[in-house]
């Protein structure tokens, strides 16, 4: 299996993945043009094991919310995707049908719709249904390594493909990082959200390719918990929000804290009990940007509200007399009716557009 990963083609197909979306990026185009050098090199360290991931570039991002991101070295996303091609179709099999982030042919819009029609199929002939709406958290910087590596044991049999996974893993992204943007908003995160404050032995840096699937691998636990243990019919995970429906208010109330027991015992964490409640289906699920009823979805109002706030910023700067970048803006307008598309949202696009041409002919 490690042969495969290190091979030549392998590395080449996850040097091209790597290209998609990021081949204007400054790295991109710094070793597009000695790309083959760099892949022989990065083969020769992996087969040495003499291969160590660079310093990452950390910086904060303000939407959908306040948190820290961190980018691999160009060279180590290669290593990541070569990696991720190899054990993602091992470990693909083992994970829920309902688990929907960082997997093919899923993602947010196929977990809404199929989450609207359990809604229309759960609730037919007048059934009143319930759903328990509920997150982990700080899941990304409260993940254990160790545990993590225990259950990536049990799927990964080749000693070699874990070296570098426990490379990739065990390192404190936060040790050498280069914080670049705004500096000054790495202090208002939570120390508990910080890879710089948790501690080595905790904590997955956003932004990874391998982070993504190692968070499907740590919350499988939770996954076959949930559906073989507590026997829940219809329950929608994407990372780790989830959504758990059924008739009766007590059996959720129940699986509250059966969760909650679960994930503390056998993978070190805790519901975000701030952020768990149950409702009925009729006031609507908010869930990955939408609000889902069973007969209609809607755009999630803070989603609305910032794709205003961006239209109202360029206008200002517009107004006084700043130049605006056109392919930018159209970039974000396209990026955000995507989003719209998947919802019943007709006159909400058409009020929208009508602002947004306006802004650009101004």
């Amino acid at each position: 299996m490690y042969n495969k990963l290190i091979s030549f083609q392998n590395l080449y197909f996850a040097y091209k993945e790597c290209l998609r979306r990021k081949r204007n990026t400054k790295s991109a185009q710094e070793i597009e043009p000695v790309y083959e050098t760099t892949l022989w090199k990065v083969k020769r360290e992996l087969k040495n094991k003499t291969w160590r991931p660079r310093p990452y570039r950390a910086f904060v991002v303000k939407e959908p919310s306040l948190r820290e991101i961190f980018a691999a070295d160009f060279q180590d996303r290669i290593v990541h995707h070569a990696l991720f091609r190899i054990i993602n179709p091992i470990l693909e099999p083992t994970f829920i049908f309902h688990s929907y982030a960082c997997r093919k042919r899923k993602g947010t819009h196929l977990a809404v719709k199929n989450l609207q029609k359990s809604l229309r199929r759960y609730s037919k002939y007048g059934r009143q249904v319930y759903f328990l709406k509920a997150d982990v958290r700080s899941f990304f910087t409260s993940i254990n390594k160790e545990i993590l590596i225990k259950l990536v044991e049990k799927k990964i049999k080749d000693g070699d493909v874990i070296w570098l996974i426990k490379k990739i893993v065990l390192t404190n992204p936060a040790e050498e990082a280069i914080k670049v943007g705004d500096l000054s908003l790495f202090n208002k995160i939570p120390k508990h959200k910080s890879l710089f404050w948790v501690g080595e032995e905790r904590g997955l840096p956003i932004g990874n390719l391998t982070s993504q699937l190692f968070a499907n691998i740590y919350l499988n636990s939770l996954d076959q918990f949930v559906k073989h243990i507590l026997k829940a019919k219809y329950y929608f995970r994407y990372v780790d929000d989830f959504i758990i429906l059924n008739t009766s208010v007590k059996k959720l109330e129940n699986y509250i804290k059966s969760i909650d027991g679960f994930l503390q015992k056998n993978l070190f964490l805790q519901l975000h009990l701030e952020k768990t409640f149950i409702k009925r289906i009729e006031e609507g699920i908010d869930f990955l940007g939408y609000v889902v009823r069973p007969n209609y979805i809607l755009v999630r109002k803070g989603v609305i509200k910032n794709f205003k706030k961006k239209i109202f910023e360029a206008k200002k700067k517009s107004k006084n007399g700043e130049c605006l970048n056109p392919d930018s803006l159209q970039a974000t307008f396209n990026s955000y009716f995507a989003h719209f598309d998947h919802a019943n949202s007709y006159r909400l696009k058409e009020k929208l557009k009508l602002n947004f041409e306006n802004l650009l002919t101004a």
